[in-house]
């Protein structure tokens, strides 16, 4: 549950149910933190980011890795992205520093069909970094079209429409602290966009 379970954001009437509580969040990502201290002891960590959705995950997973991390952003747009197509993609972000022989971790908030993930994963390959792994807080593997390998998730998830803890409905309510699934009734005339911006995205 929302810490202030009495806030009026969560008693919004795009909210449907809670998904994946705030402690439910957080106990996965201690457990993920975990795994990646171990498998990376040793090595120079970064962190990748990808902006906006992956950012509030990346803060809380950051804090549980016992290691000296360092954290860089990228902003990706995608266009023209339908069932079966590619798509365009453009990098409106990039990293700050090379990747060059380091050991490199893209942190996503949620990966649906894959294809703009496939796009920033050749992308950095093609900057030599020593190695390049995934990580994402939710994967819904039921829509992938694109073949990734993703070595760290924390929820497998299905068809529902989900806000909150970095997901947006209309680029608001990232910032509740549990996953709600939208309210489908209340947002029935958006479904269709919906559709259409959840394939776009990844």
């Amino acid at each position: 549950m929302e810490k202030a379970s009495g806030r009026q954001l969560t008693k919004n009437d795009v909210l449907g149910r809670i998904l994946y509580s705030s402690s439910e969040i957080q106990n996965r990502i201690s457990e993920l933190g975990i795994q990646i201290t171990k498998d990376y002891k040793g090595k120079n960590l970064l962190l990748v980011s990808v902006l906006r959705g992956g950012v509030i995950f990346l803060a809380d997973l950051a804090k549980q890795i016992d290691l000296p991390v360092s954290i860089d952003f990228m902003g990706i747009s995608t266009y023209g992205i339908e069932e079966g197509a590619t798509g365009v993609v453009r990098i409106t972000k990039d990293l700050e520093e090379t990747i060059e022989g380091v050991d490199v971790l893209i942190i996503e908030d949620i990966i649906d069909t894959g294809l703009t993930l496939s796009y920033l994963i050749r992308n950095l390959k093609s900057r030599y970094p020593n190695s390049l792994e995934v990580c994402t807080l939710l994967d819904r593997d039921i829509r992938r079209i694109s073949d990734i390998k993703i070595k760290y998730i924390g929820f497998n998830i299905g068809e529902k429409y989900m806000v909150g803890y970095g997901l947006d409905y209309k680029q608001k309510f990232r910032n509740l602290e549990s996953i709600y699934e939208l309210n489908i009734n209340t947002v029935k005339k958006d479904i269709e966009s919906l559709k259409i911006n959840s394939s776009s995205k990844q």
